[in-house]
């Protein structure tokens, strides 16, 4: 870890305001993924993973209907689409290939022709699954692995599957002392669903919080309390009455309760739907969030106080999320699920080798 992300302080402290709320604090750890070139021994999204040369890669069983995914390019040709803008944002050229930008594109090419010539594969396939990210417990030390394993390994398939329109997901928890050879070359899909389901190699800065339930999770008695102006008001919280008096609840929902961004723990958001609490399918225990993964580390207009305190200055540049020639602060993954949402990942608190879950918010 070579560099530090560091959330600015809240513009209150919540539990000045409503010391109800203190029991319900819980920790989490925001991951704060950056651009970079991880190895496979560094946490990392998007990154090379520490994968025993002598098992086999996961690939998804499920049925896939290539010919109708409507997005026919490669992992190779969307990566070379995101180093070219890059490029033109760096130099301002407004576009154009490099020679050898071009050689790349038109190898890309024939590479997917050569296999849709012969016809897509079978909707029955098995799919050669993503990297999505990769968690070494010496720097997530939330993490709860089952017993000697030190190493949170998360994938997915790069296609919406029915009935949620999202990526399926498999978790491997393993110990990385006992991998020894490592697989150079994964298998990858010859196209993915959508770019957003790439997501790019990135290190990690983790930075442990504290959060506080969205409103949704409160009860009706702790909501009325949040909603009561006039407690934040003799708790003299400095908050401008004149925006936020007619609706706190927002204030706290934005500004105090759960962080958005990929990150590990915490509390859950909710912006689809009213809460929707998962159950393990083999103890019935309620399960709990392992992993955030998300379109955007914050959000535009208010949302980006959440931006960390290093990067303000391009926050409050970029006005509108995804501006600068997709170059956007806010998402340094590419991941987009649902229509810009996140995606919860939920594992059993009793062992975590119990089936997860998995959620889009």
């Amino acid at each position: 870890m070579v560099f530090v992300r560091t959330t600015p302080p809240r513009p209150v402290d919540v539990t000045a305001v409503f010391p109800e709320l203190a029991p319900l604090a819980r920790p989490a750890i925001r991951l704060h993924p950056r651009p970079g070139s991880p190895s496979a021994g560094e946490s990392s999204v998007g990154g090379p993973l520490l994968w025993p040369a002598e098992e086999p890669w996961p690939h998804c069983e499920a049925s896939h209907l290539h010919v109708d995914s409507g997005f026919r390019e490669s992992p190779a040709d969307v990566r070379l689409t995101r180093r070219m803008q890059v490029r033109w944002h760096g130099d301002h050229s407004g576009g154009g290939m490099t020679p050898e930008e071009a050689a790349v594109k038109e190898r890309n090419a024939a590479m997917l022709a050569e296999r849709l010539a012969a016809g897509p594969p079978p909707a029955d396939c098995p799919v050669p699954m993503l990297p999505v990210a990769q968690l070494y417990l010496r720097d997530i030390p939330l993490l709860r692995p089952p017993g000697q394993a030190d190493l949170l390994q998360v994938l997915w398939c790069p296609y919406d599957h029915d009935p949620d329109h999202k990526p399926s997901t498999a978790l491997f928890w393993r110990s990385a002392a006992e991998v020894v050879d490592i697989l150079a070359t994964p298998p990858e899909p010859y196209e993915v669903n959508h770019d957003g389901y790439l997501p790019e190699p990135c290190a990690l800065a983790p930075e442990a919080i504290t959060e506080y339930p969205n409103s949704l999770d409160l009860s009706p008695q702790m909501l009325a309390m949040v909603e009561d102006w006039s407690r934040w008001q003799a708790a003299a919280a400095d908050v401008d009455s004149s925006e936020h008096a007619d609706c706190p609840r927002d204030f706290y929902d934005v500004h105090l309760a759960d962080a958005p961004g990929w990150k590990v723990g915490g509390w859950p958001p909710w912006d689809r739907t009213d809460p929707n609490p998962r159950y393990c399918t083999v103890c019935d225990v309620r399960m709990v969030p392992l992993l955030t993964i998300a379109s955007y580390e914050w959000d535009g207009g208010e949302g980006h106080s959440w931006a960390p305190c290093e990067e303000q200055a391009a926050a409050n540049a970029a006005n509108t999320v995804g501006s600068c020639c997709g170059q956007s602060p806010s998402q340094p993954t590419k991941v987009e699920v649902g229509s810009t949402d996140t995606m919860q990942i939920y594992v059993c608190p009793t062992s975590p080798e119990h089936p997860h879950t998995d959620l889009i918010q």
